[in-house]
C-alpha cells in the first residue's frame, strides 16, 4: 500500500484511507515527533449506553468488532509496534481507553519496548449514567503516555503545563504543577456542527496533550484519526499532522472540520 496517494492533503496535514497497520508499514523509520492513538475498544457487542437521558446501542460499526482476548491483544501488539518504528528517538505516544482495553494497551506498550512516563486520567464531570444501576458510573477514561527509548529525553513543556490557562478544570491551581488527573468535559456542540463520530474526543483534550510535549512544526501521527480532533488541534497550534482511518466516511467529516 503506498502513501503517494492521501486521501486528501494540504501543505500541513495529510488523510489516508485504510488499515493503519498496513500503510504504517510505508512510512520510514523515525519519523514522527508524537503519536495520539484512541484505537478500537472492541465494544460493539449489541449492548445500550445512555444519552442525553435515551437508551442507544454501542454499536458503532465492523470496525469495532473485536475477537478473542488474545486476538484483541495481538491487534494492539501490531499496531503499537508499527508506531515505535515510525516514531522517533525520543518521541512519544499517547494512547487512550477504559477498562475494556486499556490494561491490553498497556501491556503491548512495555512488550513493545516503550518507556511509560505517565498514566492520565481524564474525569468527565458530566458522564452518562449507569442505566443497571448495578456497577460504579463510569465516569473517567485513562490515557497512557510513553516514549520510544528507555534512556532517551522527551519534550516537556514543564511551564506551559504548570502556568497555563486550561479553562474548566477546577483540579488545576494557578501556578501548580499539572497532575495526572484532567478535568475535561466531553465535546462541544460546535465541535460536531459537521457530524458526529461515536468516540469523538474533545478539542481541549487534544490541545492540552499536543501542548505538553510538542513545539510549532512538529509532525504528529493518529492511526485511528476517524473525525481528526487531532488534526484540528494540530493545524491550530501550527504542528503537522498525518490522519488514517478505516473508514471513508470519516475521512469526509475529518475534511469538513479541517478546512
Amino acid at each position: 500500500m503506498s502513501l503517494d496517494k492521501p486521501y486528501h492533503s494540504t501543505e500541513n496535514y495529510w488523510l489516508y484511507l485504510g488499515n493503519c497497520i498496513d500503510l504504517m508499514k510505508a512510512i520510514p523509520d523515525d519519523k514522527f515527533d508524537m503519536i495520539f492513538a484512541d484505537p478500537p475498544y472492541f465494544l460493539s457487542n449489541g449492548t445500550f449506553t445512555c444519552q442525553n437521558g435515551v437508551a442507544v446501542s454501542v454499536n458503532k460499526g465492523s470496525w469495532d468488532l473485536g475477537g478473542s482476548t488474545l486476538e484483541n491483544y495481538k491487534f494492539h501488539l501490531a499496531w503499537l509496534s508499527e508506531c515505535y518504528r515510525v516514531l522517533k528517538l525520543g518521541g512519544t505516544i499517547w494512547v487512550s481507553g477504559t477498562y475494556h482495553s486499556i490494561f491490553q494497551c498497556a501491556m503491548a506498550i512495555s512488550e513493545v519496548g516503550y518507556k511509560i512516563l505517565n498514566d492520565i486520567v481524564w474525569f468527565k464531570p458530566n458522564a452518562s449514567p449507569n442505566l443497571s444501576c448495578r456497577f460504579f458510573t463510569a465516569s473517567h477514561e485513562t490515557l497512557i503516555w510513553a516514549r520510544k527509548g528507555h534512556k532517551a529525553k522527551h519534550k516537556f513543556n514543564y511551564e506551559l503545563m504548570k502556568n497555563g490557562e486550561w479553562g474548566s478544570d477546577f483540579i488545576k491551581k494557578p501556578n501548580t504543577q499539572m497532575r495526572s488527573v484532567w478535568v475535561i468535559n466531553p465535546p462541544k456542540k460546535e465541535e460536531k456542527e459537521h457530524g458526529k463520530h461515536p468516540t469523538q474526543k474533545p478539542l481541549e483534550l487534544l490541545k492540552r496533550i499536543i501542548l505538553s510535549c510538542t513545539n510549532e512544526d512538529d509532525l504528529i501521527l493518529d492511526p485511528f484519526t476517524g473525525s481528526s480532533t487531532t488534526g484540528v488541534a494540530a493545524k491550530m497550534l501550527k504542528r503537522k499532522f498525518v490522519g488514517i482511518d478505516i473508514t471513508q466516511e470519516y475521512l469526509d467529516l475529518s475534511i469538513k472540520r479541517l478546512l
